[in-house]
């Protein structure tokens, strides 16, 4: 009888132990694996793979890839991007650079047409932007009946070969 209670005895304890090691597996995998549940995921959050920014919810005209080109001491800019009408009208996009006496430029923006700011059409030169190349601009844009948005546009310098070019 002895012999049964110790084999009993040790059959518990190989139980208990058992049950201990799955218990501390699953727990080290969710510790490891819990952290993605409650993160975002990465791969989910949108960026503009480019130098400049896009412009969500700027109307019917689509804001691709903007930014400034500034000279060394800020004082003035080029403004770069790519203007999409996908649609069968003409339309026009409002742009004010800054907060404090906002900047005005207009473009018009033929049916079915991408205008490159920069690259097949001159670029917009805003003088007195007043910015060193690092910074951000805040730019309100707008088209058609939306009521447009304002995003914070990169201001660059001509240190990049291929932006040289676009110094004023």
């Amino acid at each position: 009888m002895i012999s049964i209670s110790r084999a009993r005895a040790a059959g518990t304890r190989r139980t208990s132990r058992l049950v201990a090691s799955l218990a501390l597996g699953a727990l080290a995998l969710s510790a490891t694996t819990g952290c993605a549940m409650l993160s975002t995921q990465a791969t989910t959050i949108p960026y503009s793979p480019a130098d400049g920014v896009n412009v969500p919810d700027s109307g019917p005209v689509l804001v691709r890839n903007a930014l400034f080109v500034a000279d060394e001491s800020g004082e003035d800019a080029n403004f770069i991007a790519a203007i999409i009408n996908n649609t069968d009208e003409n339309h026009t996009l409002n742009i004010e650079i800054g907060e404090e006496s906002p900047i005005r430029k207009t473009v018009r923006v033929p049916a079915k047409t991408t205008i490159s700011l920069g690259v097949t059409e001159d670029p917009i030169l805003v003088e007195g932007l007043d910015v060193m190349p690092g910074a951000d601009v805040p730019v309100y844009f707008q088209s058609g009946d939306f009521e447009g948005a304002v995003i914070a546009v990169p201001v660059l310098d001509g240190e990049l070969e291929y932006l040289a070019p676009f110094v004023p």
